[in-house]
């Protein structure tokens, strides 16, 4: 499966523009955290783009995230099991074991955060956003409430700190402002 088509299933299956906004946020996250690692950049982005699939009709069934995803790629022969073991990581369904399951695991609130931070910037853009803003952010368990700090904060589990995973994180993010309208 190339991008272009899982981009496709992402529009043919997900119809809110905040979703997909944070599902190809998510992907540009996962991409810039493949190439930091020597990773495969188009099979981590796949991951991402892919995490949240079927959120729209799990949204009432979080029991169920993650594994109609798995139904639907199924016949995708290209999108292993390691790659749907990170997605059913991402909704906590599996432990995390590998690095790509904790980039996802990690990626997933972080950009929700980032997104409730720069919307509280001035500037309301992403390249005016600095890491400590958001660090500060992070520190107040009330901001962006729904936000996992506990998730984020396992991009230790990736050798990084908080503001190395940050710091690339924004990265990401910022390489698809126009995307995201930020």
């Amino acid at each position: 499966m190339d991008r272009d088509t899982a981009y496709r299933l992402v529009t043919e299956k997900v119809h809110e523009g905040n979703l997909i906004k944070h599902i190809i946020a998510v992907e540009a996250v996962m991409r810039l955290l493949a190439q930091h690692f020597g990773e495969d950049v188009d099979r981590w982005g796949l991951v991402g783009l892919l995490h949240d699939l079927d959120y729209s009709e799990t949204l009432d069934d979080p029991d169920r995230h993650s594994y109609l995803t798995a139904e639907w790629l199924k016949d995708y022969p290209e999108i292993d099991a390691a790659m749907i073991r990170a997605i059913h990581c991402h909704a906590e369904h599996e432990e995390c074991r590998t690095p790509l399951e904790w980039a996802l695991y990690a990626t997933d609130p972080t950009t929700g955060l980032i997104v409730a931070a720069v919307l509280m910037h001035p500037s309301k853009k992403l390249a005016q956003l600095q890491v400590k803003s958001i660090k500060k952010r992070f520190k107040d368990k009330r901001f962006a409430a729904g936000a996992r700090r506990d998730a984020i904060a396992k991009c230790s589990e990736l050798g990084l700190t908080l503001e190395e995973f940050l710091g690339l994180a924004l990265d990401g993010m910022r390489r698809i402002a126009d995307e995201l309208g930020f």
